[in-house]
Formats: structure tokens, C-alpha cells, sequence
């Protein structure tokens, strides 16, 4: 099981602008930690963590950090009009596009999915693949 992922950031406030316009909608907190940020989904008292907590922070070692190329952290999303929201969000809070949302040939028909990059490169989805909602062949 995946506890945690963690990207780097230069810039911890620019980050924050921009995975606070769509994480906490999809369920997330965030807290700050010695200037860093964990998103974190609220576990009910007695049960475990289902998903990773999401970690933004300056890299450990001093250096710039830097987005790694064929990396994604991919974050699922309730409906195909909360996927268009949240990219419109992130955009709007600093993120670039890599992708419009909509279906995608490379994956099944329910697959609706938009990518970003944060301020700092990371690659980002959001996606929902709701059999209930009309997927690409309808």
C-alpha cells in the first residue's frame, strides 16, 4: 500500500495557491509542518487511511527541486464536471495545461481525465471514470 507521495517545491506559498484551489475539494486538509505541506484525507477514529497522504516540500537536500520526467500523481475526482472545475481551478491558481479534460483513445470509455503541471513542473491528473456518466462512445 502507497502511504505517501511527496513532490518537491521552491516555492512552498505558490504551491500551497495551487494544490489548495482543487485537494481540498476532493476531501483533502492540509496542515504545515516546519514550512512544508501534507494534504491528508480525515480517517474516521478507528479505521486506517484507504489513500496516500500527498506531501509538498523544499527537497531535503538544498538543492532546486525538480519535476521527474515520466512522474504523474494522479488524483480521482467524483464526476467529469468536478475533473473540468478543478482544472479550470488549477489553472487558474498558477498550474499549466497539459491536457484538456475529456476521453482519451488510450484508455476505456469512462476514462475522463484533464493533466496539469504545478508551478514547479510536477505532472498532475485529475480523473473520474464513473460507468454512470456518458463515456466517449455515447
Amino acid at each position: 500500500m502507497i502511504a505517501y507521495i511527496t513532490v518537491g517545491a521552491d516555492d512552498i506559498a505558490q504551491a500551497e495557491r495551487f494544490y489548495s484551489a482543487f485537494l481540498p475539494s476532493l476531501g483533502y486538509e492540509v496542515e504545515e509542518y516546519q514550512g512544508d505541506l501534507s494534504y491528508i484525507l480525515p480517517v474516521e477514529p478507528g479505521r486506517s487511511s484507504v489513500q496516500p497522504d500527498f506531501y509538498v516540500k523544499s527537497p531535503f537536500n538544498g538543492q532546486s527541486a525538480t519535476a521527474g520526467n515520466g512522474v504523474m500523481v494522479a488524483f480521482q475526482a467524483q464526476s467529469q464536471k468536478q475533473v473540468r472545475d478543478l482544472h479550470a481551478s488549477a489553472l487558474a491558481a498558477g498550474g499549466s495545461d497539459e491536457g484538456q479534460p475529456g476521453f482519451r483513445n488510450s484508455y476505456g470509455p469512462n476514462f475522463y481525465v484533464s493533466y496539469l503541471r504545478d508551478p514547479h513542473g510536477n505532472k498532475i491528473a485529475l480523473f473520474s471514470s464513473d460507468p454512470n456518466e456518458p463515456g466517449r462512445d455515447e
